[in-house]
């Protein structure tokens, strides 16, 4: 994602217009609202620049731009190195933090401080000093600091009235507490419509036509509806715009000669699209849980090896493949409770926004029915969750933490519960 600044100074991306896609318009005016000069702890109505923000929302492409929007528009690239601050509260106390913030930098001019893994400021107990703290903070907070607060361990669907309640309770919370005195940056998932209109412009800004049909098949194909597939959407895309650039003088992949593609050099259509991502993801995500549920670790391993080889981000898309994975074992505990036998069934029990790839329909019922009971895929959730929060905690292998994932989902279950135990 590039973002750049208008005349005013203000930072947008270069992928979309704010009056034109409704599902990043928070990010849009988060990031326009950072770039601009602090205000003082009185004065937090004018759409200047807070001390603090709370990022609410699991979008984890939503979440990499904004990170990435607030780096690039306050810390100089040279000055990274001492600017940046990524905690985890789980291992770093909130007081520490807070003190990080308040202390001025001998190396640099400005701090930023990414606050995770939230959920802690509200596990057992009141916590009372801590949010006495925060409270103490943002009263007189270092105007050369910005803290964010990321709270990914709540989902915020597209539609809002489908947000589950427990996720409902977990944000008045925040709003009640953190919201006071930060800013709150609720990022709900993309919806279907933006995210195929996001692929169009920002193929555009590359100098690639992206047939809008053919954006609407990527975003179907690999079933867009939350972060996870958005970022799956966006690495897809960039390798799609280089399908479609290839270099002057080579063969392009469909056998066509360079003067016969030529007028196509730079034009993104369905079949394209048909060619190089349905058929890539059918051997992918949706393969490795079918061999995960067989109880075929080998495969499961070499599946999971060429999905990692295959990912943009390399090992850095783990996050992304442990997001799936859950979103497909979720999706198959319903299957499973719901005992769905054929597609019509299917489409009655996943609401909108939680549905599957078309294409991966009949396969993941078969999937499902392969579990005797939700015990086993409930164990195999709580398997990811760990796993999750063990990727997060910034391991020294991430591909490991997968491989060891899959091997104990894709054992029996006396392996998986030795898994949980661990």
């Amino acid at each position: 994602m590039v973002f750049r600044r208008d005349q005013r100074g203000n930072l947008h991306s270069s992928g979309y217009h704010r009056s034109e896609l409704r599902s990043f318009a928070a990010v849009e005016r988060f990031l326009a609202e950072v770039s601009k000069e602090p205000v003082s702890s009185e004065d937090q109505d004018h759409g200047a620049r807070r001390a603090g923000y709370v990022l609410l929302g699991d979008d984890a492409f939503l979440l990499e731009m904004c990170l990435k929007g607030v780096v690039q528009a306050l810390v100089p690239q040279e000055m990274r190195d001492f600017c940046l601050h990524d905690l985890d509260l789980g291992q770093t106390t909130v007081f520490e933090a807070l003190d990080l913030a308040q202390t001025p930098s001998l190396m640099a001019p400005f701090q930023v401080l990414f606050l995770r893994n939230v959920k802690t400021l509200y596990g057992r107990g009141q916590k009372k000093e801590e949010f006495a703290a925060i409270d103490a903070y943002f009263r007189r907070p270092n105007p050369q600091a910005l803290v964010l607060f990321v709270a990914d361990h709540i989902a915020l669907p597209q539609d809002l009235r489908r947000m589950e309640m427990t996720d409902k309770e977990r944000a008045e919370k925040i709003r009640e507490t953190l919201g006071d005195v930060c800013g709150v940056v609720e990022l709900q998932r993309v919806s279907e419509e933006d995210a195929a209109r996001w692929v169009v412009r920002e193929a555009r800004e590359r100098g690639v036509n992206f047939h809008e049909d053919a954006a609407r098949e990527l975003v179907d194909a690999l079933g867009a509806s939350g972060g996870a597939e958005m970022m799956m959407v966006a690495s897809e895309m960039e390798k799609l715009l280089l399908y479609a650039g290839y270099p002057a003088g080579a063969s392009h992949p469909s056998g066509q000669s360079p003067q016969e593609g030529a007028a196509q050099v730079a034009i993104v259509e369905v079949t394209d699209v048909e060619r190089m991502v349905s058929a890539a993801k059918q051997r992918s995500l949706y393969e490795l849980t079918d061999a995960i549920s067989l109880k075929d670790a080998p495969r499961a391993l070499a599946l999971l090896g060429g999905l990692l080889n295959a990912s943009d981000g390399g090992e850095d898309a783990a996050i992304g493949h442990v997001f799936s994975l859950a979103r497909i074992f979720r999706q198959m505990l319903v299957l499973n409770e719901k005992k769905v036998k054929d597609q019509r069934a299917l489409w009655q029990v996943l609401w909108p926004g939680f549905r599957v790839a078309p294409f991966a329909a009949d396969a993941l019922i078969a999937q499902a029915r392969r579990y005797k009971d939700r015990t086993e895929l409930k164990k195999g959730l709580r398997l990811i969750a760990q796993a999750d929060i063990e990727l997060r905690s910034s391991p020294a292998d991430k591909r490991l933490v997968l491989e060891r994932l899959v091997m104990r989902l894709a054992g029996r279950t006396g392996e998986m519960e030795t898994g949980l135990v661990a």
